[in-house]
């Protein structure tokens, strides 16, 4: 089997364990930071500790954490976005909600192709936002997950926060195994700060309101330094071993195309010299497949920060545009 497909049946086996409800009087922390939202925030005892005590630890969710399918090589990673529901259904999208991309691209500076490539990788559009409860997820993680658990709990208590601001039971609210929410799948301090109400509706609705989740991601990503107008990657072409370095800097561009060049790497799209630029590898079937990143495609990975997914996001988009431009 591939690893993706070991991938897939690990993941439905512990999906299918059982869970385990917890016990409060077992998790000092979690006893501590019922203190603190009560104090801090001024959260009902009662009603959080009610709350806790429905709470499900769920062992799936502390499996996927520790094999994303970001972890997967770019070959098979893409194999789950690029294909033609995909791009069928993102280019359908945009004519259904072409207002709100025109108007996020004139007030953000982002592009539809971009939004519905983010859009179309993390829930198809809305149709796969997530089967957990928030509430078990981010609880589990919280007090099973040490690696990322002081993380999690600061999402747990932004979670608490944006259920009371949504005026939404905790318990109802669902997403996936890291408690990201809704149609553009925010973390809850993501959707606490970027989230924008775009259709004047006096409400800020990820979940149901597809105007919104156009508007917010476009705002997420203008406010991590989204430039309008600026190229997101380009082909490359290398010659000699001297790069070899440049590629351990990662995705943020901290070298300018003229450094680039001196060391072989090569834009195959002539630009500016000046432009910074990163070396951005991925696995092929048959071998490394290398590309140019810049400043913009960088900033998609503020909100996933791999490059894998910033890769399948603006090849997704760029498909969606073309299918949306030139209909079979």
């Amino acid at each position: 089997m591939t690893r993706r497909i070991h991938w897939l049946v690990a993941l439905l086996a512990l999906a299918a364990a059982p869970a385990q409800a917890l016990e409060l009087g077992e998790y000092p922390d979690l006893r501590r930071f019922v203190d603190e939202m009560v104090e801090r925030h001024g959260l009902a005892r009662g009603m959080l500790n009610r709350l806790f005590e429905e709470v499900e630890l769920k062992p799936a969710v502390v499996h996927a954490m520790e094999r994303p399918r970001e972890g997967l090589p770019w070959h098979e990673y893409r194999q789950s976005f690029l294909d033609e529901p995909h791009i069928r259904d993102g280019a359908r999208y945009w004519k259904k909600h072409a207002a709100a991309l025109l108007r996020a691209y004139g007030q953000y500076g982002v592009p539809p192709e971009v939004v519905l490539g983010i859009l179309g990788v993390e829930t198809h559009f809305g149709r796969n936002r997530g089967s957990y409860r928030v509430i078990d997820a981010l609880t589990t993680l919280t007090v099973d997950y040490p690696p990322r658990a002081e993380f999690f709990r600061r999402e747990l208590e932004e979670f608490l926060l944006l259920a009371r601001e949504l005026k939404r039971d905790p318990r109802s609210l669902r997403g996936s195994y890291a408690g990201a929410i809704g149609i553009p799948q925010f973390i809850p301090s993501s959707y606490r700060r970027y989230a924008v109400d775009f259709d004047g509706d006096g409400r800020r609705d990820l979940i149901g309101n597809p105007s919104d989740a156009i508007g917010s991601v476009a705002n997420f990503l203008k406010v991590h330094g989204w430039r309008a107008g600026e190229p997101l990657w380009d082909e490359t072409r290398l010659e000699g071993t001297g790069f070899g370095f440049i590629e351990q800097l990662g995705a943020k561009p901290v070298l300018s195309l003229e450094e680039l060049i001196r060391y072989g790497v090569f834009p195959v799209h002539h630009v500016d010299g000046e432009r910074r630029a990163a070396l951005i590898s991925l696995e092929g079937e048959n071998g490394p497949i290398y590309r140019i990143g810049y400043h913009n495609f960088y900033v998609i990975t503020r909100y996933n920060r791999s490059k894998r997914y910033a890769m399948a996001v603006t090849e997704l988009g760029e498909e969606i545009r073309q299918r949306y431009e030139s209909p079979p």
